[in-house]
């Protein structure tokens, strides 16, 4: 028994991390069809944000608070100027999209490395952060309990804007039939702007967290995207109860693999297994019921 508490609380992190990343592709692609290899970039840039953070203010208990918004507003700056200049002219193309995105994610990168170092730079730790939890005897650091503890917030926060604000039940309308919901007077164009806002700003968000756990470097948006998308895909498109299992599950299933195998190797087995998943079931765990027009 106590051989599985390690690899459930630190999976258990993993799958926080995973769920803060595939909130914005699961928000963006479940609406508006996109798929944003960017948002790993975009992670990369909420990481970097918290560095440049703890710049201005040197003191990390406070930097760390000041970051989180920062990060998802700078992140969600970014992913509007990419819909604006590249992605509203995609709209129904997905893989025009996730061609275009790829390459944006490629010249993030590469800015990156012309502006930081290529070993990253460090983010230091809040004094709230340091220590860990003694559960049954493993020592369970204090900032991978955050990362589920924020994961628990942005899920609640956006479930709560999705449910009850007049927003909220727009976006749901365009998600279930867009055309239906033009014609009764929903401007779905500045809901796509606004959702790919706040799709980019919650990956902004997963940066911060990712920063406290392994530091910052430009590329470590590509050690998120590929598991947050296998969790969108495994949860159900634009299913946020889905996604919360899957990334749960996928968090969970990788720490178990790494403590057999490689981190790179748990990350293909975690990939098998989400394909085993998706030949049974291949809607996800979750569908969206629409409503057509005839």
């Amino acid at each position: 028994m106590d051989a599985l508490i390690p690899p459930l609380l630190n999976g258990s992190a993993v799958g926080a991390l995973l769920l803060l990343a595939a909130l914005g592709l699961t928000l963006i692609f479940g609406q508006m069809g996109v798929i944003n290899m960017a948002l790993g970039e975009f992670i990369m840039v909420g990481a970097f944000v918290t560095y440049l953070t703890q710049l201005v203010i040197p003191s990390s208990d406070i930097s760390i608070p000041v970051a989180l918004p920062a990060a998802f507003v700078v992140a969600g700056l970014l992913g509007l100027l990419l819909e604006v200049s590249i992605i509203q002219w995609m709209y129904r193309r997905p893989l025009d999209t996730l061609l275009a995105t790829v390459g944006v994610s490629l010249i993030l990168q590469q800015v990156a490395l012309q502006i930081f170092p290529a070993q990253g730079v460090p983010v230091e730790n809040p004094g709230w952060l340091q220590g860990q939890i003694d559960i049954f005897g493993y020592a369970w650091p204090y900032r991978q309990a955050f990362t589920i503890l924020l994961a628990g917030v942005c899920v609640g926060a956006l479930a709560a804007w999705l449910k009850y604000t007049s927003f909220g039940r727009r976006i749901r309308a365009t998600v279930q039939n867009r055309d239906l919901a033009e014609t009764v007077g929903v401007r779905t164009r500045n809901v796509d702007r606004i959702t790919f806002f706040v799709g980019s700003g919650l990956a902004g968000v997963a940066g911060v967290a990712a920063s406290l756990i392994g530091g910052t470097n430009s590329q470590m948006g590509v050690q998120y995207i590929i598991p947050a998308f296998l969790v969108v895909v495994a949860g159900g498109i634009g299913q946020i109860k889905g996604t919360i299992i899957a990334a749960w599950v996928i968090g969970v299933a990788m720490a178990f693999f790494a403590d057999w195998t490689s981190g790179s190797l748990a990350q293909v087995l975690a990939f098998v297994l989400v394909v085993i998943f998706l030949q049974v079931r291949p809607q996800g765990l979750f569908t969206v019921r629409t409503r057509g027009l005839a």
